[in-house]
């Protein structure tokens, strides 16, 4: 897996080979086709080992996982926000150079295509449950839903708004990461 992550960044989707990950793993062929149902499987399991944090820890639900936890159990609707946007420059450190190399390949690839829609929608629910914590709890400003708070929290905290400020205008990751607090705490809280 680690091969192929390396290999999928380095070449693209379409540059990588299974006799290339094959090589660079230093494995036999038919060890990697054991591995994973192909090279889509295979973009799939290194997408979703970086979501998870690593390989290995991609079967724990995201719930589960300590720093999540540390914003689900926050009492302050401001510090679960704030909690929530350190945990962006991670993610998008981690999982951002993958995505790039999973919508380039969703353009040709039905399969691939449909496990980043699966990752939006997944990214969406769980953000849509939060969202709705705070609703209940009367946090959110009056004009929004739970819905609506998840779209804008999707949309705001996204790879392409960290790839901008980071990686193209050069921000710091604490500098980012407290925008995005600030930006979250103004668009939804009241």
């Amino acid at each position: 897996m680690a091969a192929a992550t390396t290999l999928f960044l380095e070449r693209g989707y379409a540059g990588t080979t299974i006799p290339a990950i094959a090589e660079r793993a230093g494995v036999a062929l038919q060890t990697v086709y054991r591995t994973a149902p192909g090279k889509a499987g295979l973009l799939a399991a290194a997408v979703r080992a970086a979501v998870a944090g690593g390989f290995g820890r991609s079967l724990r639900p995201v719930e589960e996982r300590p720093a999540i936890r540390a914003v689900i159990d926050e009492p302050d609707p401001a510090t679960q926000l704030a909690r929530y946007a350190h945990t962006q420059p991670g993610i998008w450190t981690r999982l951002g150079p993958l995505q790039r190399v999973l919508d380039a390949a969703a353009s040709s690839d039905p399969e691939l295509r449909d496990l980043r829609d699966e990752l939006d929608r997944e990214r969406h629910r769980g953000l849509t449950r939060f969202t709705a914590s705070l609703y209940e709890r009367g946090a959110l400003r009056a004009s929004l839903t739970a819905e609506r708070a998840a779209d804008i929290l999707v949309t705001v905290a996204s790879s392409a708004t960290y790839d901008s400020l980071v990686t193209t205008h050069g921000w710091s990751d604490p500098e980012y990461e407290s925008w995005l607090a600030e930006t979250l705490q103004q668009c939804l809280l009241h």
